[in-house]
């Protein structure tokens, strides 16, 4: 009786499987196979992030000497406008001195000059020089024809008047010259224009 008991025991035991055999197979390689393609996920990720980072800088630089080429720009710009223009006040002063030699030589009639020859001769020598310091800084004088064209950037009319023969808008009297400093106007010439003459109607 025990004898084939122990038989039974031995046919059970040698019928069951292995308990050293791996249980749910299939997961544990899936297991294995996502553990071996996470290191290659994580690096494609940083890289794409290390690019990100890359175009970001690269960008930031771009701008960066964007607004510096814009700065040496806007510096070369206002140096060279002071350069041109930094005299302006300065010249716009200098005017009156100019009006006034101006005058002076006009009032000047013949018998003056002869009896005060050397005077005048001063006062012409005085003016020239004051000339060639303007034409020096690129001050020139705006002294418009009769008959002209009226120029509002260049000229500030005094007075109109129907003036026979004088088409309307043209300069007929120059009461004033006016000054330009590297182009720029400085003083509008005082002129007056003539206009459409009246009609009968308006009379």
């Amino acid at each position: 009786m025990n004898t084939q008991s122990a038989e039974k025991r031995d046919v059970a035991t040698e019928a069951e499987p292995a308990s050293d055999a791996p249980e749910f197979a299939p997961d544990a390689e899936a297991a294995d196979a996502a553990h071996e393609e996470t290191p290659g996920d994580d690096l494609a990720l940083r890289l794409a992030e290390v690019e990100a980072e890359r175009d970001e800088l690269k960008k930031r630089v771009m701008y960066a000497l964007a607004d510096t080429e814009n700065l040496r720009k806007r510096a070369e710009r206002e140096r060279r406008e002071a350069e041109a223009y930094g005299g302006t006040r300065l010249a716009r002063d200098l005017l009156s001195v100019h009006d006034n030699l101006a005058r002076a030589m006009e009032a000047a009639d013949d018998a003056l000059r002869a009896q005060n020859a050397a005077f005048i001769e001063g006062l012409e020598l005085t003016q020239r020089e004051l000339l060639n310091a303007f034409a020096k800084h690129r001050i020139e004088t705006v002294t418009p024809e009769k008959g002209a064209k009226f120029d509002p950037n260049l000229h500030q009319a005094m007075f109109e008047a129907p003036v026979p023969g004088a088409e309307p808008g043209a300069i007929v009297e120059v009461m004033q010259p006016g000054f330009t400093i590297s182009g720029r106007l400085l003083r509008p010439a005082l002129v007056g224009v003539a206009k459409a003459a009246e009609g009968p109607a308006e009379a």
